[in-house]
């Protein structure tokens, strides 16, 4: 039968209030019946409950994460680095996955709030108002991480994406390209990040007095990048393309895929470049040349900024800019002038 904390206050032969104080270090209490109390806990094997200690406490060393879905394998980067932060201060995670749907994002954030966790961190592809407002109700430490919407006026670690696009334009153009397609996501595209990318290729194709090419896919799967193959393959002919700069590495790969079926080689015929690299990025034949969005590491400032916020620290940004990284792979290649 499970110990209760009135066997440890029998046996130790002390009240039920300095059992909970000892367990809870939350008043003064004798040595000689902190020694009983210890031993007894011992003894018996007695396990504290760890909800009740929570409520007691205000401290249950729980952060709550939601995911979109823990197979994407940035996901599962981003929850690596909240977990190998959070256990660094003792801190465990609850992890839940909402596929997407907003109403159990809504559900999920009430379920962890129940749990007593002292913070949350939202990894979403959709824009989700109800969260944001239950959120801003219940008053606890929150980080928003969005890898396609832009999040306005909530806590969320991020990188400049038009600084990005134009290290990646600036790349192309150093190997000779001007001919350049730049492959965007046609959704929501003024709600979404894509549009300070899409300034940064316009900015860069305008400083070589070359006209842009812009297509656009309504979906970032690798599917998808696959499937306008076909049509993409005509623009690069009428338009004598060069290189294909991607909004994300899951059409590039989509892309090279069809180019690979169609007997079209990379990077001799045409380069490719990609933004985020996933794990696919550095695995798939040739290796994708892209801009890294350093997962981990947001996941591990999400987590950090928590938990500044948890010890009381004021910050005063709502937005933390993450170091930008070129990888130069095997999929861009310079041509002649």
């Amino acid at each position: 039968m499970t110990a209760t904390i009135k066997d440890v206050a029998r046996l130790a032969e002390v009240s039920i209030s300095t059992v909970s104080r000892v367990i809870n270090d939350s008043k003064p209490v004798s040595p000689e019946a902190r020694r009983r109390v210890l031993k007894a806990i011992e003894d018996l094997g007695y396990k504290p409950n760890e909800v009740a200690r929570s409520l007691v406490t205000k401290k249950s060393n729980l952060i709550g994460v939601i995911v979109d879905d823990i197979g994407n394998s940035y996901v599962a980067n981003i929850v690596r680095g909240i977990e190998e932060i959070g256990r660094m201060y003792n801190y465990d995670i609850l992890l839940c996955s909402s596929y997407g749907d907003r109403q159990i994002e809504t559900k999920f954030i009430q379920v962890l709030t129940t749990k007593q966790v002292e913070g949350i961190i939202l990894v979403s592809e959709i824009v989700n108002h109800e969260v944001i407002n239950n959120i801003n109700e219940y008053k606890i430490p929150f980080v928003y991480l969005n890898r396609y919407y832009d999040i306005v006026d909530m806590p969320t670690v991020s990188m400049d994406y038009t600084q990005a696009s134009k290290q990646m334009m600036n790349h192309l153009i150093e190997l000779g390209h001007k001919k350049i397609l730049y492959i965007t996501q046609s959704m929501d595209n003024d709600l979404t990040i894509e549009k300070r990318k899409i300034k940064g290729y316009m900015d860069s194709i305008n400083s070589i007095n070359e006209g842009p090419h812009i297509y656009e896919v309504n979906g970032h799967r690798i599917s998808f990048g696959y499937e306008i193959g076909e049509e993409v393959k005509e623009l690069v002919n009428q338009n004598e393309i060069t290189a294909i700069f991607c909004c994300q590495d899951e059409i590039a790969i989509g892309l090279m895929n069809y180019f690979a079926d169609n007997n079209i080689k990379i990077p001799d015929d045409i380069s490719i470049a990609g933004f985020g690299d996933i794990t696919l990025a550095s695995i798939y034949r040739p290796k994708l040349t892209t801009i890294r969005e350093p997962y981990y590491d947001i996941g591990a400032v999400a987590i950090r900024r928590i938990l500044k916020v948890i010890s009381g620290e004021h910050i005063e940004e709502k937005s933390i800019n993450l170091p930008i990284q070129l990888v130069i792979r095997e999929s861009t290649k310079k041509i002649n002038k």
